[in-house]
């Protein structure tokens, strides 16, 4: 799955909007031996049709009679965003104290999107590679072995 060689000592997050695992290899690049190092959850975040009860506003034409609504807040997608700040401030944080020197990230697209854009020029030049897959419900043992393949 990777296309790149994971060193020793690396550090992989396996994030997505709700859950980021921070692994440690402790093994080689083609025998890797993943350690979980942190666990941060985000709090509870329902799907938006469960934040919102009203229904969209609507917006009058300034000219004429015509209406038109307005787009809905996806409160889902912004407690997603908000969460992968939560994780590049932990990153930037780990990254000042030399916490790691090699990161490989393991997110979907849309949550690897949002962590690019919060990251700071420390965490970013530190980015080894990226893998877009969900796997933060997979057991450890798996992503090992996903990450090896």
């Amino acid at each position: 799955m990777a296309d790149f060689l994971i060193h020793n000592k690396a550090l992989i997050l396996v994030g997505d909007g709700r859950k980021a695992l921070f692994l440690r290899n402790r093994g080689t690049p083609k025998e890797l031996d993943l350690a979980v190092e942190q666990i941060i959850g985000s709090p509870y975040n329902p799907s938006t049709r469960e934040q919102g009860s009203d229904r969209p506003g609507r917006v009058m034409q300034s000219v004429g009679s015509a209406r038109s609504a307005v787009e809905q807040t996806d409160w889902h997608t912004l407690e997603e965003q908000k969460f992968a700040g939560i994780i590049a401030e932990a990153l930037y944080r780990a990254a000042l104290e030399n916490v790691f020197t090699e990161l490989v990230i393991v997110a979907p697209p849309k949550i690897l999107g949002a962590l690019r854009q919060s990251f700071h020029k420390q965490v970013s030049d530190r980015i080894h590679g990226e893998v877009t897959k969900t796997l933060t419900s997979v057991p450890v043992g798996e992503i090992q072995r996903l990450l090896a393949a």
